[in-house]
């Protein structure tokens, strides 16, 4: 069935009955909103309940189209492209668009620069301290956080996301992880040698809402 929303918007509903108490609502990758509805709920029960429950079910599917858009859209050093497949020996961009020949190779691409790009702001940002113990750099994709430093086991971990935001911001993250050489918390102290190598830390910090 479809339901259509106080603001016009028109959603296909699907109702899937079992053997629950509860309602669920769910709007997926397809934008339909699925119902999980006990078996006794007459379907007038579950339209009043969507009525009633529209607001967030609205924002649910504003989340999920903005998901959805951001399928076609390649974010890469804090700018935001539109991706063109075709037949193109390499990745290239202009102003709004990057060209490649596949998703895979654009994912190649990422990957590569990567440990590039990491490795080279992080060399840069060494320069900022008088002695810092030998450490590995890593990288991998985290949910929570921008960087990791494990003083004892002597490595720094970068959230590979960080390649989609400006590169400011990178250095900022490497900067932050490297002062928890000096300082493992973070103390007064800390933000102070933060300060010295960063002095916009503040401003960077509420980009990242580090």
């Amino acid at each position: 069935m479809i339901y259509e929303t106080s603001n016009g918007l028109k959603i296909e509903v699907i109702i899937n009955r079992k053997n629950n108490k509860n309602v669920y609502f769910r709007v997926k990758e397809d934008l339909k909103l699925y119902v999980n509805a006990p078996i006794y709920l007459s379907k007038n029960s579950i339209l009043k309940l969507i009525e009633e429950n529209e607001t967030s079910i609205l924002k649910m599917y504003e989340k999920m189209e903005d998901k959805v858009k951001d399928n076609d859209k390649f974010w890469y050093l804090g700018k935001k492209y539109y991706i063109v497949i075709k037949d193109v020996s390499e990745i290239t961009f202009d102003d709004k668009y990057v060209y490649t020949p596949s998703i895979d190779a654009l994912n190649s691409f990422y990957n590569k620069n990567l440990l590039k790009i990491f490795t080279e702001e992080v060399e840069i940002a060494k320069k900022c301290f008088a002695s810092l113990p030998d450490f590995t750099l890593k990288f991998r994709k985290m949910r929570t956080r921008w960087g990791v430093c494990n003083p004892h086991k002597k490595t720094i971990t970068l959230n590979s996301e960080l390649l989609k935001k400006d590169i400011t911001l990178l250095d900022y993250v490497i900067v932050h992880e490297l002062c928890h050489f000096f300082e493992p918390n973070h103390s007064k102290n800390f933000w102070t040698l933060v300060k010295e190598a960063y002095p916009n830390y503040k401003e960077a910090r509420k980009k990242l809402r580090y």
